[in-house]
């Protein structure tokens, strides 16, 4: 019988895995990496808050989540004066002007630093988060995204902060946005408690209206603006 030849195979050999060239990448933390917000959450840059001292007002925007009603309805406003009028001056935070759009709010604030202004605001958008859900018979969230704010320094930028939050109505009117506004001023601002308008205005209806701001106490709100002259009711602001 023909004898079979043995085959040397090698004992307890692994099997290797094949190699397949991929590119080469760059692993670990780099600029711009990271999933990209987008819809609601989309709106402000989260980076560090600029510092703030007492002496500097600052000016606040503040969006509301796509697919609320409109801010400017008589019954709303009469909600939001209400969380204007139990935040305007408390834990640190002044509130002194306002402007109410139909998506969004701006504010001009003074507080005693950057702590007093980040909790200031927060219980204020709070108030009015409260208060709109209330008249609006809903739950959950109000605001798209965290604050917007704008610290001013001189008083050129206090006087440009002013003119924009007071006439902003005005300049969406005129660039034919959904915005009316039918009189001198914008009443759906706080600008009837205004006292630094060139032109001599009479408001009629603040009888028994509580005073919504409180009154400003910073050299660059009281006076440091007015050096610079006046605002006009014909004044309509330059886009931000």
């Amino acid at each position: 019988m023909p004898s079979i030849p043995k085959t040397n195979k090698p004992k307890n050999r692994r099997p290797t895995a094949a190699t397949l060239p991929f590119p080469n990448q760059h692993g670990g933390r780099r600029a711009g990496a990271g999933r990209k917000p987008n819809g609601d959450r989309a709106g402000v840059k989260h980076r560090p808050r600029q510092a703030q001292a007492s002496r500097f007002p600052v000016h606040v925007t503040v969006k509301l989540r796509a697919g609320l009603p409109r801010l400017r309805e008589r019954a709303t406003y009469v909600a939001l004066r209400e969380a204007f009028v139990a935040a305007r001056q408390r834990g640190g935070l002044r509130l002194v002007h306002y402007a109410v759009l139909n998506d969004h709010l701006h504010f001009v604030v003074e507080a005693q630093g950057r702590q007093a202004l980040t909790r200031g605001v927060q219980g204020l958008l709070i108030r009015i988060a409260r208060r709109l859900n209330k008249h609006w018979q809903r739950r959950g969230k109000v605001f798209a995204d965290r604050f917007h704010d704008h610290v001013l320094k001189s008083p050129r930028e206090v006087r440009n902060a002013l003119r924009y939050v007071l006439g902003n109505g005005r300049k969406h009117a005129a660039e034919g946005r959904e915005v009316q506004v039918s009189q001198a001023i914008d009443t759906f601002t706080s600008a009837p408690w205004f006292d630094g308008w060139k032109e001599r205005l009479v408001v009629n209806g603040l009888t028994g209206v509580e005073r919504p701001v409180a009154g400003a106490r910073t050299w660059l709100l009281t006076l440091g603006w007015r050096r610079l002259g006046l605002l006009s009711v014909h004044e309509v602001p330059a886009s931000a």
